[in-house]
């Protein structure tokens, strides 16, 4: 073996070396951050059980629900926190937002649209809760809703890209069909 064969030996071991560190290290961040939800899943669920909880922890709950696609006991925690505040209050607003994800998540698609609106009624410039709400009206086949949608969600925010892609790929879809 010459020096050049080595070298190169060299440099495809560092590569390999460094493309191992790399992967290493966003396994490690994945597993630290899946042991704090689980840690907080425990311990929420714990605290919950013995005790009345807080619009916070019902909300934190359902939404960890959520990021495992657990939607029905999503639901159950949202329903809760809703209860605890009971409806109006503006603060609300991901709470409904989350509940309507949950709906939609079952393919319960009219009450997914229900909590999006509450979510909007308190909460007028919720452009997240929008777009939701025009991808549920989608899912319903109610697409000039769901244009309309889009649009309001990009006045507010006019760089908001999944309004954006959606409202340019409706209004395609809607030439088309009236022609």
């Amino acid at each position: 073996m010459d020096f050049s064969d080595q070298n190169l030996l060299t440099v495809y071991l560092g590569a390999f070396l460094l493309l191992l560190s790399v992967a290493a290290f966003f396994i490690l961040k994945q597993i630290i951050k899946t042991t704090k939800i689980e840690n907080t899943l425990k311990k929420l669920e714990k605290k919950l059980k013995s005790e009345p909880g807080t619009i916070p922890e019902y909300y934190e709950l359902g939404s960890i629900y959520l990021e495992k696609k657990m939607f029905s006991q999503a639901i159950v925690m949202l329903k809760k926190a809703i209860k605890v505040e009971g409806e109006g209050a503006p603060e609300m607003s991901p709470v409904f937002n989350a509940l309507g994800y949950a709906y939609f998540g079952q393919e319960q698609y009219d009450l997914a649209i229900r909590q999006y609106k509450e979510a909007i009624k308190l909460e007028p410039e919720y452009v997240m809760a929008m777009n939701n709400l025009g991808h549920a009206y989608e899912q319903k086949k109610l697409m000039s809703q769901a244009l309309d949608i889009y649009e309001q969600a990009l006045e507010l925010e006019p760089n908001n890209e999944t309004a954006k892609l959606r409202s340019e790929s409706l209004r395609r879809r809607l030439v088309v069909s009236s022609k």
